[in-house]
């Protein structure tokens, strides 16, 4: 298991293929990417994350703590930035792997979820019309009713 918050970006196919390389363990691998996606009028210069080191890290292993606990699981991987972040930017991943593909996708989509919903992670927006901080979606809260 391993969670890393980071400022630098990182490389998707290196950490997949490190994640992925001499599993004989596993059946399947699941990765998740997220991007920095741009405002629908496509005026975004950049974003800004910002997180209290310690908190996040371990309020990070605690979600993946949940997923190894619900899920048949060999490994987790958490990966997420912070600081200034660009349009097409990658913002983060998850890997997980199991012995079965169910697992490895139901686990990263429990990850993904309440990552975006709990990971305490604070963004502030940079338009062209000004900077704003970005609230929570309600979508994203009832995303975690299924689990």
């Amino acid at each position: 298991m391993t969670v890393r918050v980071q400022e630098q970006a990182f490389d998707l196919g290196a950490e997949v293929q490190a994640f992925a390389l001499g599993r004989d363990d596993a059946g399947a691998v699941v990765s998740f990417t997220g991007i920095v996606r741009n405002t629908p009028d496509g005026n975004l210069e950049r974003m800004e994350m910002e997180h209290y080191p310690g908190m996040t890290e371990n309020a990070l292993k605690g979600i993946e703590a949940e997923a190894m606990k619900r899920w048949n699981l060999k490994d987790c991987l958490i990966i997420h930035r912070y600081g200034t972040l660009r349009p097409g930017d990658l913002i983060m991943m998850v890997a997980t792997s199991s012995p079965h593909r169910g697992d490895a996708f139901e686990a990263a989509m429990f990850l993904m979820d309440y990552l975006k919903s709990r990971a305490p992670f604070w963004k502030k927006e940079y338009t062209t019309d000004g900077a704003e901080w970005v609230a929570a979606k309600d979508e994203d809260e009832d995303a975690l009713t299924k689990w």
